[in-house]
């Protein structure tokens, strides 16, 4: 009755971990089957949209941004002063106009062109007048009745008198040759007014420091930039440089590093540069805010991915491994430099890898999900 007993409870013990033992096994194979279930597979219509790129190895491209603004070419810049005293009398231009070498800018009223005028009628006078001297004298020595001292002394004052006048017309030509008493204000070369500092009735003095018009061709303008101490290294006459601007979001304006400045700025520390831009839209304004972004090319390989790849979370930068829809691995990598739309790696991938070069953020949210 006892042996019985004991054999019917280790039957019973068998039973309950042969239960426990199916029950497990049947919990593990449906969570087994849940991670299958739950594993992120890229759907078709997504996998048509994406581009996979090939980690590549590029010549490295070392780049550095900087902050600046836009400058007058000093080259294609034309102050213009008062040549003489007097009194405006008619502002033809406005602030921002665009003239064309050789227009009327502004007449004015001036006694000293009243003055140079006088001295012109002066002269061709006296000149008419030495050359009928002359004449006579001539005249008078050929029949013996003057000396060939008067006659030396009658050419003389004949070419002084000539002299007088070609000087007077070229002291008129200086000051625009106008012998009505005013004085002509011409632009010298084509380009924008972005100076003046005269309106009518304005009284103007030939001493005076002041010029009266700016012009500028802005064909050609200048971006001035800070070179920090730090990064002077960094800079080279010659290198390629991207300027961009708050007033054009997203256009890249492309120039080369024209002049480096050697010398330090005592107060703000920083070193210009300058990079001359053609601008035939007239597109970039003086004193605009800029950023400049200097690249140069370092003799050395290096990975390099589409800046699209890249993803950036938690301080890390990420790309996406490509094997295949179901395969797609999440890798942390080490960047080095990004310019434009490459990013160059120093770790973390290898060359030939398969990346996800778009909707890189999407997959990666989903992955993480």
């Amino acid at each position: 009755m006892k042996y019985s007993y004991n054999v019917t409870l280790k039957n019973i013990l068998l039973l309950f971990l042969c239960v426990l033992s199916f029950l497990f096994s049947c919990k593990t194979k449906t969570e087994d089957n849940e991670n299958e279930k739950t594993k992120y597979i890229i759907p078709d219509s997504l996998a048509k949209k994406l581009e996979i790129d090939t980690v590549i190895k590029s010549q490295f491209i070392n780049a550095a941004t900087f902050t600046g603004k836009v400058a007058f070419n000093d080259e294609h810049v034309v102050k213009i002063y008062p040549m003489i005293s007097g009194n405006v009398q008619d502002v033809k231009v406005m602030l921002g106009d665009y003239v064309q070498a050789g227009q009327t800018l502004a007449v004015i009223k001036s006694s000293e062109m009243a003055g140079y005028s006088n001295d012109l009628v002066n002269a061709e006078t006296n000149l008419r007048v030495a050359k009928k001297n002359s004449d006579a004298t001539q005249d008078m020595f050929n029949s013996g009745l003057a000396s060939q001292k008067d006659l030396i002394s009658a050419e003389a004052a004949y070419e002084q008198a000539k002299s007088e006048l070609s000087r007077i017309n070229r002291v008129l030509k200086i000051n625009g040759g106008n012998t009505s008493g005013e004085f002509v204000v011409k632009a010298p070369i084509s380009g924008f007014i972005v100076e003046k500092f005269i309106t009518n009735n304005t009284s103007i003095r030939a001493d005076n420091s002041n010029n009266l018009f700016t012009i500028s061709d802005l064909a050609n303008v200048w971006i001035l930039a800070n070179v920090y101490e730090s990064n002077i290294s960094l800079v080279h006459a010659g290198d390629n440089a991207d300027v961009t601007t708050l007033s054009y979001p997203g256009k890249v304006f492309h120039g080369k590093i024209d002049k480096i400045m050697n010398v330090l700025d005592p107060t703000n520390k920083v070193m210009k540069v300058r990079v001359v831009l053609p601008n035939p839209a007239y597109e970039l304004k003086p004193e605009m805010f800029a950023n400049i972004t200097v690249t140069n090319k370092e003799n050395k390989e290096m990975l390099c991915v589409p800046s699209s790849a890249i993803i950036f979370d938690h301080s890390e930068n990420y790309v996406l491994v490509y094997n295949n829809n179901a395969d797609v691995r999440i890798t942390p990598v080490k960047v080095l430099n990004t310019v434009n739309n490459k990013t160059f790696i120093e770790t973390g991938v290898n060359a030939g890898d398969k990346i996800i070069a778009s909707q890189a953020i999407l997959i990666y949210d989903a992955l993480n999900n």
